[in-house]
């Protein structure tokens, strides 16, 4: 048989074979600061478009390992999933590694099934604000914060400054507004599979997978490669469709010291918010 034979013998049999592309969606979402990695629409949009591109795909898969981050992010995220799903026709299956929680488990909504590990932790449909407070440690160091502003609401919830009742009233109102819109989100995507009272599916407590598979929150309980393999057989071609991995996205020697003496009090402070986002979920 000649070459050019030979290759387009492969060349058909390859193309008989199913094809399910993978996309990795991990870490906290919104958390952009110098040497911390987390997940927005702006690094993982290249993803999903290639994903999706994919004409004979039978579906895509995702795959997510986040204890959540920024809602607006989360959402942004989410819309697009469902936009490229909507428009390229595709089936969306979410696979849940250690965690979907929280913003992590309003992106495992845009799928059209959601499978988790036994020991996988989902939910935490909630909303919350950290921040520190530091108007003792002034006072105790002698020192004097001086901020002048335009606008009588531009100092609320000023870390050097004692709270105030109704800068609070603010923010849960904001946080309430955000936690119905999740709400209703999680309810569109997962309709009548929901099996539990909203007091106790929306009270921003997370499960394992099994009992969230009881509540309707998952689909089943599995991994990627055994369900894949078993919805469109055992030849599936499943591709990682990675990030492009460009000149600033190798390591230059020098930089990361740059970027630490610059930045290193932002950057310490951004890895113990991460630290403390993964630490809420026992991981």
């Amino acid at each position: 048989m000649a070459r050019s034979e030979n290759n387009g013998f492969f060349s058909r049999l390859f193309r008989r074979r199913p094809v399910v592309p993978v996309v990795r969606l991990s870490g906290p979402i919104g958390m952009n600061m110098p040497l911390v990695s987390s997940m927005s629409l702006a690094s993982v949009s290249k993803q999903l478009d290639k994903a999706f591109s994919y004409r004979k795909a039978s579906a895509v898969a995702l795959v997510i390992n986040s204890p959540g981050g920024a809602p607006t992010q989360s959402h942004l995220i989410h819309q697009r999933i469902r936009q490229l799903a909507e428009k390229n026709k595709k089936k969306v299956i979410v696979f849940v590694e250690d965690v979907a929680a929280s913003g992590g488990y309003m992106i495992a909504c845009a799928g059209d099934e959601i499978i988790a590990d036994t020991y996988s932790i989902v939910g935490s449909i909630g909303v919350v604000s950290a921040s520190f407070g530091f108007e003792k440690m002034l006072k105790k160091l002698g020192i004097e914060r001086r901020v002048y502003t335009a606008g009588d609401s531009k100092r609320q919830l000023d870390a050097f400054l004692p709270e105030k009742p109704e800068d609070i009233r603010r923010l849960k109102a904001l946080q309430t507004k955000i936690h119905e819109d999740f709400i209703a989100l999680v309810k569109r995507g997962r309709g009548k599979r929901l099996n539990g009272s909203d007091k106790t599916l929306f009270n921003g407590e997370y499960w394992l997978g099994e009992q969230a598979m009881k509540f309707g929150l998952i689909d089943g309980i599995g991994d990627l490669r055994g369900t894949l393999q078993k919805r469109f057989g055992k030849n599936v071609l499943t591709p990682l469709i990675a990030p492009a991995s460009g000149f600033f996205a190798r390591r230059i020697p020098g930089m990361s010291g740059a970027i630490l003496q610059n930045d290193w009090a932002k950057t310490a402070l951004a890895a113990a918010e991460e630290r403390a986002l993964w630490g809420r979920y026992g991981l």
